[in-house]
């Protein structure tokens, strides 16, 4: 056993070495470059941020690189780099209204106060390989037809409009202190607050999944897109020292709110209800699909029936959307079991031994 574990190592350093090479690629192309990922490959990087609950670019386009381009395992990097750091403190909620926009559209009024921005957007492009990024290496920029982020104040939030109206569910905030899913293992059943933690922080493809479940008529969520936005909002802490709040930094996030069809219940009159999505950097596709999930997990506080849907599970949901967790679980058994391989095998040949005998005797 001890000459197998000695040869183990040697063939897991060679597997490192071999690992190494495949990264860096042929020696006569330049080397990627981190600054590079970060600037040029941003969804990628704010996909690493977001679900590695690390905001930091250049520490998510070295996960990148490192992990060769698959970002779960550059996800598992953050992650594990995240929970070497101390925490000094806690940041009072983010104000959203207050963002300095980039991107804000909405599906359900055209002429929202504060306007459409379409911003940065594959929604309207033609999915057809452009041939001259291989040829060219890039293209010509072309000024921004706005100059950019606005830089203009606050912008409401649509669905304050309902809201005002009494037309949608009351948004007021929960004062409660929330729970931290980074800190303490979470407790089933959750509340709103960590399971929008744990939604934040879930893969993208499998929240994906769930959401077009519910569009699907797995959950009965038909839902709009009240709004979408995406730009830098302020990070602000309270200094006990000072007696008031400062900004120690800006994010990029993007946040999203849906619509959804209510009828009412026996307590609540009929209205809209809300569905919310918020994560790191420019993640639509991500947002979205968290509020409709987060929508499909509040039947019971609704009123609603359960339709028996999985998106409607917060079991099912928060139990298996975290991709690390999944990945650990999936990617162990690549790893040895021989000692566990080798007794169900000897279980199996006398069983089948045992019939053989029976065999025998019934002849």
């Amino acid at each position: 056993m001890y000459v197998a574990v000695k040869g183990g190592e040697r063939a897991i350093d060679a597997a490192h070495a071999w690992l190494d090479r495949s990264r860096r690629g042929p020696v006569d192309q330049p080397v990627l470059d981190t600054a590079q990922i970060r600037d040029q490959m941003g969804l990628a990087v704010t996909r690493v941020m977001a679900e590695g609950s690390l905001y930091d670019p250049d520490l998510a386009a070295l996960a990148i690189k490192q992990a060769c381009g698959d970002l779960i395992e550059a996800i598992f990097l953050i992650r594990a780099y995240r929970t070497t750091l101390p925490r000094f403190g806690a940041s009072i909620p983010i104000d959203t209204a207050a963002m300095r926009l980039k991107r804000r559209v909405s599906a359900t009024f055209k002429d929202a106060p504060g306007g459409q921005i379409l911003g940065p957007t594959f929604d309207y492009t033609h999915r057809l390989l452009d041939f001259r990024l291989m040829a060219d290496g890039e293209l010509p920029t072309e000024p921004l037809a706005e100059g950019g982020e606005t830089e203009s104040a606050a912008t409401p939030h649509v669905l304050s409009f309902l809201n005002r109206d009494g037309l949608i569910e009351d948004a007021a905030p929960d004062e409660t202190p929330p729970a931290d899913l980074t800190r303490e293992p979470m407790e089933l059943p959750a509340d709103r607050t960590l399971r929008l933690q744990a939604l934040a922080r879930g893969d993208e493809g499998f929240l994906l999944g769930l959401a077009y479940s519910t569009q699907r008529g797995y959950a009965r969520n038909h839902a709009f897109v009240g709004e979408l936005r995406i730009g830098m909002v302020a990070v602000e802490m309270d200094i006990p020292e000072l007696g008031f709040a400062i900004e120690i930094g800006e994010i990029e996030v993007t946040e999203c709110e849906t619509v959804n069809q209510f009828k009412g219940s026996r307590s609540e009159p009929a209205q809209f209800t809300r569905g919310y999505g918020l994560t790191f950097g420019q993640t639509e596709r991500k947002a979205l699909a968290m509020a409709l999930v987060d929508r499909a997990l509040r039947w019971e506080e609704l009123g609603e029936e359960d339709q028996g849907a999985p998106a409607q599970d917060q079991e099912f949901v928060l139990s298996h959307c975290d991709n690390i967790q999944a990945t650990g679980f999936l990617e162990h058994i690549k790893l040895p079991h021989y000692v566990d391989f080798q007794a169900e095998l000897e279980l199996v040949r006398r069983l089948r031994a045992g019939l053989s005998d029976q065999d025998e005797d019934a002849a």
